[in-house]
């Protein structure tokens, strides 16, 4: 028999907040994250501004100065959103001869996603290598590099050991580890999971890279950036951080008396294959992922939808998500309250998905839809209603949180109020 899933905790490290609270509170005010890059020089670089984390001391946050020390800054960030949303849920998996447990080990699981990993340490082990030999790598560069680390870092901090994934898709990256652990639970693998992503892409490497792939806004005022839906649109601007759920099986969450935030209801993931970078100019494989999740979240016209759209502010993504919204709800689409916060964020590329994930649930649970900042000049490929400038209070029924990746490929989970 399949099972309910719920939301019991949530957690977040983001360019306008180390915390779920001041996130939410930053997104309903229509607080800019974006700045002038200030962690390394960038006069030779084409692009100078990013969404960067502020004030993080990983030790005041909770960590402790020795984990802190053999860690890349993406497993810092995971780490410390993911413990945000466990202490919020309220579950703990006893190690044996310890008391106070309310959760097998062996059903909590992880599924903690990166599109890149341990950037950082790739780049300066990388530049060791070439300058002066192996005698000085690091032995240890590969624990803290490699893409699956930060979830095995949650999970052998917390217990947890039950199913382990890392989702690696670009930026669908974080909504894959959501609906992937929607699915675990439902079809009885596990009764929690933490699922989310974490990124840490703002190096000069990351920022050249993109820039020179013509993806970033070259913008010189960052807090007029960041412009997804409007026609003076340039490009994503690049960001870092992280995000952190938990789902958890709705009879094990009554029973102990839990929180909850929201019921998932539905995912959806396709590929375009059309394209490494961009979309599907026509919607259709994009518009396919939300059909599946409409049809498995019981979506009907009398819902009060909101989606927190992918996005990104570039030339081919707004229009191609526009019409894949358009293909798959027909005429409701112009009904739907849609978003996009990567307007305050920025890009967190494989983190993008879950802080994104995290607005549409609390969107649903407390009735207000977060603006779309600097929406000011119409783009007519892009007639929707996207929540310009200011937070709109609507009784919401559904959220869909949506995001599309470099390869083509496209996710999108649902959340019920409940």
């Amino acid at each position: 028999m399949e099972k309910r899933v719920v939301v019991t905790g949530l957690g977040a490290v983001t360019p306008i907040g180390n915390n779920i609270e001041t996130y939410w509170n930053n997104l309903l005010a229509g607080v800019c994250g974006i700045d002038f890059i200030k962690s390394f020089p960038t006069e030779n670089l084409p692009t100078k501004i990013a969404g960067e984390i502020k004030d993080f001391d990983p030790v005041a946050l909770g960590l402790d100065a020795p984990f802190v020390r053999k860690q890349d800054r993406f497993t810092l960030f995971g780490t410390i959103a993911a413990e945000e949303a466990i202490r919020m849920s309220g579950l703990k998996a006893a190690r044996e001869g310890e008391e106070g447990g309310n959760i097998d080990p062996y059903r909590f699981g992880v599924y903690m996603g990166s599109g890149v990993g341990g950037f950082s340490n790739q780049y300066a082990e990388s530049v060791k290598m070439h300058t002066d030999g192996a005698r000085v790598i690091s032995p240890t560069f590969i624990t803290k590099m490699i893409v699956n680390i930060a979830g095995g870092n949650i999970a052998i901090r917390n217990n947890a050991c039950g199913p382990n994934l890392t989702v690696v898709a670009a930026c669908a990256t974080s909504t894959n580890s959501i609906g992937e652990a929607f699915r675990a639970i439902k079809h009885g693998y596990a009764d929690a999971i933490v699922a989310g992503g974490t990124e840490a892409p703002v190096i000069p490497l990351g920022v050249a890279a993109f820039a020179n792939a013509r993806a970033l806004s070259r913008a010189e005022d960052p807090k007029y950036a960041s412009l997804p839906f409007n026609a003076n649109r340039g490009g994503f601007v690049m960001a870092e951080g992280a995000g952190a759920v938990v789902l958890e099986e709705y009879e094990h969450a009554k029973a102990r008396g839990a929180q909850i935030f929201a019921e998932v209801v539905g995912y959806g993931h396709t590929c375009d294959a059309h394209h490494v970078t961009a979309p599907n100019p026509t919607g259709l494989t994009q518009a396919a992922a939300l059909k599946q999740c409409l049809n498995e979240a019981a979506y009907t016209p009398e819902d009060v939808l909101h989606i927190n759209a992918h996005g990104t502010g570039t030339a081919l993504n707004d229009p191609a998500e526009t019409r894949c919204f358009k293909l798959a709800l027909g005429d409701e689409a112009y009904k739907a309250h849609i978003n996009s916060t990567k307007s305050m964020t920025g890009h967190l590329l494989g983190a993008a998905g879950a802080i994104e994930a995290i607005a549409t649930i609390l969107a649903v649970k407390e009735g207000v839809v977060p603006p779309t900042i600097n929406l000011d000049a119409a783009d007519p490929e892009c007639d929707l209603n996207y929540t310009p400038n200011k937070a709109e209070k609507v009784d919401l029924t559904l959220g869909l949180s949506n995001s599309l990746g470099f390869g083509g490929h496209n996710a999108c989970i649902a959340f019920r109020k409940i």
